[in-house]
């Protein structure tokens, strides 16, 4: 079970699991028995030893706040969760430098927020799909490409935020991917007229339809992370100021 405990007065954060008395096993050459020595630890007697006599919290994790920089697979990666004391929210960042290295926690107090820095067709499978689904009809890269262009206009001209959100999750926290409304999808498939003829319309029609809702026609929307830490003014006021971490962003969930 895990736990998330905070000191109050240090300001600190320690995430108690059931690995904490694991012990390490060091790089080292096998002792002629043919045993690797162990090295015994206890990572929240550490932690309960260092801050004995300081008031201590439990910290409850908020569901879905979870964020990272990376795929949810990577074991190196930078990932921030918020969690809560009942009367105030802090933002968890969780994070290591080396795979053999433990995870890191540190509290910070204040939020973050996401901005979306681009939403785009997924141009390289779309040509990739065209290409295998029309193996006996083949059709030109001239006009794949022009398909694609046309796509890409098309997605400029509506407001990103107002299309729906499709419920799989991506691999990366900060892919998410939204499929095209109708006003879009009739944009795309009277303009696609200029383009093919006869039956490679109808063909790239049943493409559209196929694929709309839950592959390559799907838009992908990338976003960044924007730390907000609140500081104390000389009057010992809270004030909200950006993270040097990353580069000031904003949500656009």
């Amino acid at each position: 079970m895990h736990q998330l405990v905070r000191c109050v007065r240090c300001n600190t954060v320690f995430m108690k699991t059931p690995f904490d008395q694991e012990p390490e096993y060091p790089l080292a050459p096998l002792s002629p028995r043919g045993v690797t020595e162990s090295t015994e630890r206890d990572d929240f007697k550490d932690f309960m030893r260092n801050h004995a006599g300081h008031p201590l919290e439990d910290l409850t994790v908020i569901e879905d706040s979870y964020v990272s920089d990376k795929d949810y697979i990577e074991p190196v990666k930078l990932s921030y969760f918020r969690a809560t004391n009942g009367k105030e929210n802090f933002v968890i960042k969780k994070f290591r430098e080396k795979i053999d290295e433990p995870l890191s926690y540190e509290l910070i107090a204040g939020d973050y927020s996401l901005k979306c820095m681009s939403v785009e067709v997924q141009a390289r499978e779309i040509e990739k799909q065209i290409a295998k689904e029309f193996t006996e009809r083949p059709i030109s890269k001239n006009k794949i490409d022009s398909f694609i262009r046309l796509f890409d206009h098309i997605l400029g001209t509506v407001v990103a935020r107002n299309l729906e959100r499709i419920a799989e999750e991506s691999s990366n926290p900060l892919e998410i991917y939204y499929k095209m409304d109708e006003l879009m999808l009739m944009h795309l498939l009277r303009n696609c007229r200029y383009i093919f003829k006869g039956q490679e319309y109808l063909d790239i029609e049943k493409f559209v339809h196929r694929h709309k809702d839950d592959g390559v026609l799907l838009l992908k929307a990338t976003f960044k992370i924007e730390v907000i830490e609140r500081a104390k003014t000389k009057n010992n006021v809270l004030v909200a100021t950006p993270s040097i971490e990353r580069e000031k962003v904003s949500g656009m969930m």
